[in-house]
């Protein structure tokens, strides 16, 4: 028995605005049924003494001082501008 049915792979498909064929709903109604139920098998672990966690890594922000330091000049930055007008570097325009 399947875990999808053909009209929820279309649904789902819709929902995403892809167009899909006959064909490409057969394929993914049995790729999306793999899915689920390698997803299922996972129900089978124990993970009773198993700390919940958001990532499989163990993150940590690195922060530093905010110092004043010496920065870029504008006419060093501006050295490679391809376009510039007052100090600025000058781009096309983007709206109308």
């Amino acid at each position: 028995m399947s875990r999808i049915s053909k009209e929820q792979v279309k649904h789902v498909a819709h929902l995403a605005r892809l167009a899909v064929t006959e064909e490409e709903t057969e394929m993914l109604t049995e790729q999306l049924d793999k899915i689920i139920g390698f997803a299922e098998e996972l129900n089978e672990l124990d993970t009773e003494n198993v700390e919940p966690t958001t990532h499989v890594l163990e993150l940590k922000n690195v922060l530093r001082e905010d110092e004043v330091r010496n920065s870029v000049s504008v006419d060093e930055a501006m050295k490679n501008a391809p376009a510039q007008r007052d100090g600025q570097f000058k781009v096309p325009n983007i709206l109308e």
